[in-house]
């Protein structure tokens, strides 16, 4: 690492420094913090990648869903792997951020969470029908604390009446915006499995995802663009999708008769092309 070889390169210089001086000592301080935050959003920059690598494993497991007969063993195996993703790497990114700032280091493992967010809320839609809320993600993000890791200053917890400790918890949470922005790239989503519902002969679950996506659309437009860049940017991607499928539910009604259900999904991206959408902009 960079900054190893440099503190090695300034020990070496500085050998002849008095170390015992007031200020040597508070800039050995500060060195040996940078130096553990530089280690820990490493850390967490990967723990980070994991989560996005892992979580686009399970949106593509979830879209091998081809029909009905398939779709408790895949939910099964998903949730299963959603829950060993909760217990290994978003659980070491909880324990990495406890006693430190949590925005200091939110931008090294921001991409991992939405992705895990669009993840667990495509899990859901497709399980239940209806978009899990941000409280019900944190639920599953509460860890208990085992015996071998050292207990933070904040989880001490007051002896129960029967003059035991009840067992130490932390937990990770994500931000309102990263949620916003992983459920941004859940539409996308929808509209990949809107296409492959065509394909697959299902004409009804098309119509079901439009009013879905209309109702997330409407939603999204209510913050304007007080919510910065990256939410605008999620909103015009919102609208591609939600374009795609609503000319999907036209082209059903009214060529459906006509074509094949099985050439349907190839006319969606050649008939209506993304550019023409201007009032996405």
């Amino acid at each position: 690492r960079h900054h190893e070889d440099r503190r090695n390169q300034d020990e070496k210089r500085d050998s002849g420094v008095d170390e015992s001086l007031p200020v040597v000592k508070m800039f050995r301080a500060f060195q040996l913090e940078l130096d553990d935050r530089y280690d820990r959003y490493e850390r967490l920059v990967k723990l980070g990648r994991d989560v996005t690598i892992e979580s686009k494993r399970i949106i593509f497991l979830l879209h091998r869903i081809i029909r009905n007969e398939d779709k408790d063993k895949i939910l099964a195996e998903a949730n299963h792997k959603i829950c060993d993703l909760n217990t290994s790497a978003l659980r070491e990114i909880a324990m990495e951020l406890r006693g430190q700032s949590y925005y200091l280091y939110l931008r090294a493992f921001s991409p991992g969470v939405q992705e895990y967010v669009e993840a667990v809320t495509f899990f859901h839609y497709i399980k239940d029908g209806h978009l899990i809320t941000l409280d019900d993600i944190h639920k599953a993000l509460v860890f208990e604390e085992q015996p071998e890791e050292p207990e933070s200053d904040t989880a001490a917890a007051e002896p129960t009446s029967a003059g035991e400790n009840p067992p130490a918890t932390f937990s990770l949470e994500i931000t309102p915006l990263d949620y916003m922005l992983g459920i941004g790239d859940l539409t996308g989503e929808l509209m990949r499995k809107c296409i492959n519902a065509v394909g697959q002969g299902n004409l009804e679950e098309p119509f079901m995802l439009c009013s879905f996506l209309r109702d997330m659309y409407a939603a999204f437009l209510t913050f304007g663009n007080t919510a910065g860049r990256d939410m605008s940017r999620k909103v015009w991607t919102l609208c591609q999708s939600l374009r795609k499928v609503e000319n999907a539910c036209y082209t059903i009604k009214v060529r459906g008769s006509e074509i094949p259900s099985h050439m349907l999904a190839d006319m969606f991206n050649t008939v209506y092309p993304e550019k023409e959408s201007p009032d996405c902009g």
